[in-house]
């Protein structure tokens, strides 16, 4: 049986550069591009507090660019 499969496990919840969110087991290494954001516990605890502030799915620079696209175009009228 995999470890992660076990439910006593515990994960915290990382987040890389384009703010997605996702989890990890605790025991292991994060990897590189991700960082934790201090959200420890159980895997459903994790997933309940992404759900609560994850809230625009599309990735930071998307958000940038349609951002900055609106922002040209309300220039332009």
């Amino acid at each position: 049986m995999y470890r992660e499969e076990q439910n006593d496990v515990i994960y915290k919840v990382v987040v890389n550069h384009e703010e997605q969110y996702s989890i990890w087991p605790a025991y292991r290494e994060i990897p590189l591009g991700w960082k934790a954001v201090g959200e420890e516990g159980p895997k459903e605890d994790c997933l309940a507090y992404i759900e609560e502030v994850w809230t625009d799915m599309r990735p930071l620079s998307l958000r940038k660019k349609m951002e900055s696209a609106g922002q040209s175009a309300a220039n332009n009228e």
